[in-house]
């Protein structure tokens, strides 16, 4: 294809469908938030992206072109302090960290992210000089002075609500539960607060522009309450994009960060990428940036005369003992701790399934072993060996032909259509991710049922052609089920369903690779062909070991 991808951390393309051309529709656009290098990545970081991961796969799968983008923050006095602290520049601070931790992380955890951008390359730094300077010339900026509390982990200037009394009487960031810095600055300013009444008309006119409903109404009460104009430069520090006409002020380091929506795919530089894939339908975020996201982010467009995205979706904290997971305030858990003992594949799986989507939601290490034995090991692991097993035992691994359908396989074709549909919507459309993985494990759990009602290892001994027809039948109906299954699940748990894939046979049966199955079809019964050779891989969710004392403590 003719777009590029600059530091790609995966094979993955944008056009999926055979060889449509870049301009033949609009790619479906997901991004998350450029996370801060100020240190290693966290479950908190890797859950949006597993989640933004997820969506992008499933409309890969439905046959739309995708573009999935994900990078790093890199400039500003946090990233620069931290790196005065650990002795080295900025600049081999963020490259030491970029290199050995997020981007091996992403890989580790099976992210297909199209392009992966960060702050500090050229091709980005260029275009936020150019944006800015556009708005500086059309009378948008002004020159100004600001003092007042100013949070460093948050990068952000504080307002009196968004700070809470400290033990000493002095005032902390709500979020960070550190004291603010009183800083006295002459900066440039952009009109932020003539955007207000812009905002809420659009605001009500897209009421699907920011969700959950909680973090709308958070955005709205902000907004009616009146904007002020916003600082979009600093002067006391110089790590950052020089402003273009100032150079003494570097970009205030959210306006920077905001733009890579933009630069990463083609603002300035590739109009015909950026007309077909600008802007995005999905920005995933964390709540405690969505001010920044659904306020500022959609003013500066508006006042650049581009388009606004489609959604911005605030997903919840993630909770260890109560506190939200970051390193801050040391709830920081590394992912790999949990991929060692439960797998990749289990990992992505549970946080979208435990967690509504949105939502604040508390990890332990009991729960997830508790739903990975019952769910992945017992009802779907444990039904892909048994299927092979009996289809191995009593026909030589060759999937026999349903020849003796009944009532029973209506149904359960019927369930299947139901799971798809009910799935295809909740991830889709609604980014229902626990709504759509619990449809699809439903159905497995009626499989099993199905199972366990017909009783094929007894049927299998009766040696009665009508007998054999059914047993026929039965393993048939099982088998194409798990088919869907592994299509279904493919998006949450790529590994674990290219390995069912191939013990169904299904590629060399000629169903070709499962990642150009088709959500659509998914639900057509009898796609598995008779025929296929079914074998008996490894266990898909091996039994779990006990976990080490320190892990427990999670």
């Amino acid at each position: 294809m003719a777009a590029t991808t600059n530091d790609s951390t995966s094979g993955a393309t944008a056009a999926t469908d055979g060889g449509s051309s870049d301009t033949a529709a609009k790619r479906y656009y997901v991004t998350t938030p450029i996370y801060y290098v100020n240190d290693r990545p966290h479950l908190g970081h890797a859950y949006t992206t597993v989640a933004g991961d997820v969506l992008t796969r499933w409309h890969r799968q439905r046959g739309e072109k995708v573009w999935y983008l994900t990078g790093t923050d890199e400039h500003g006095q946090k990233i620069m302090r931290t790196a005065e602290a650990n002795g080295v520049r900025p600049q081999e601070w963020t490259d030491k960290l970029v290199e050995e931790a997020w981007k091996p992380l992403w890989r580790h955890l099976d992210i297909q992210n199209d392009d992966f951008i960060r702050t500090t390359e050229k091709r980005h730094t260029d275009r936020v000089q150019e944006f800015v300077q556009d708005l500086y010339d059309k009378g948008e900026i002004y020159q100004g002075g600001y003092e007042g509390p100013y949070c460093v982990a948050c990068e952000e200037y504080k307002t009196g609500d968004q700070l809470i009394d400290g033990e000493n009487g002095e005032k902390l960031c709500a979020v960070h539960k550190r004291p603010v810095e009183m800083l006295k600055e002459e900066n440039y300013f952009f009109k932020l607060s003539e955007y207000g009444p812009k905002l809420l008309e659009h605001y009500a006119a897209h009421p699907e522009f920011i969700q959950p409903e909680s973090a709308r109404n958070e955005v709205l009460r902000f907004v009616e309450q009146g904007l002020e104009d916003l600082s979009i430069s600093r002067s006391t520090f110089d790590w950052g994009v020089r402003v273009p006409w100032d150079p003494a002020h570097v970009i205030y380091v959210w306006v920077d960060a905001l733009l890579n929506y933009a630069t990463a795919v083609g603002y300035g530089s590739d109009q015909e990428r950026f007309e077909s894939t600008f802007p995005a339908d999905v920005h995933l975020v964390g709540k405690d940036i969505l001010r920044f996201h659904a306020v500022i982010w959609p003013a500066m467009l508006m006042a650049n005369g581009l388009p606004l995205p489609r959604r911005v979706i605030a997903n919840g904290w993630l909770m260890v003992g109560g506190e939200k997971m970051s390193k801050s305030n040391l709830t920081g858990i590394a992912p790999q701790d949990l991929t060692e003992h439960f797998g990749v594949d289990a990992y992505r799986w549970y946080f979208l399934r435990a967690i509504q989507f949105g939502q604040d939601g508390s990890f332990s290490w009991e729960d997830f072993s508790a739903r990975y034995t019952s769910e992945l090991a017992n009802d779907y692991g444990n039904l892909a060996s048994r299927v092979a097993a009996m289809v191995g035992k009593y026909f030589g691994g060759a999937l026999p032909a349903a020849t003796a359908a009944g009532e029973a396989e209506e149904a359960l074709a019927e369930g299947l259509k139901r799971a798809a549909a009910t799935a295809d919507e909740a991830i889709g459309e609604r980014l229902d991710f626990a709504g759509g993985i619990s449809a699809v494990f439903d159905f497995i759990k009626d499989v099993n049922g199905y199972l366990t009602e017909q009783q094929p290892w007894k049927v299998a001994k009766d040696e009665s052609p009508e007998a054999q027809a059914r047993l026929a039948t039965i393993l048939y109906t099982a088998a194409e089920s798990l088919r869907a299954a592994a299509v279904l699940l493919n998006p949450v748990m790529p590994e674990s369903s290219a390995k069912l894939w191939e013990s169904l046979g299904a590629e060399a049966a000629g169903l070709g690779p499962i990642a150009e199955q088709r959500i659509g079809r998914v639900a057509e019964w009898g796609l598995l062909p008779a025929g296929a050779t079914v074998t008996k891989g490894a266990v898909l969710f091996p039994r779990l070991e006990e976990p080490k004392k320190d892990e427990a403590k999670g």
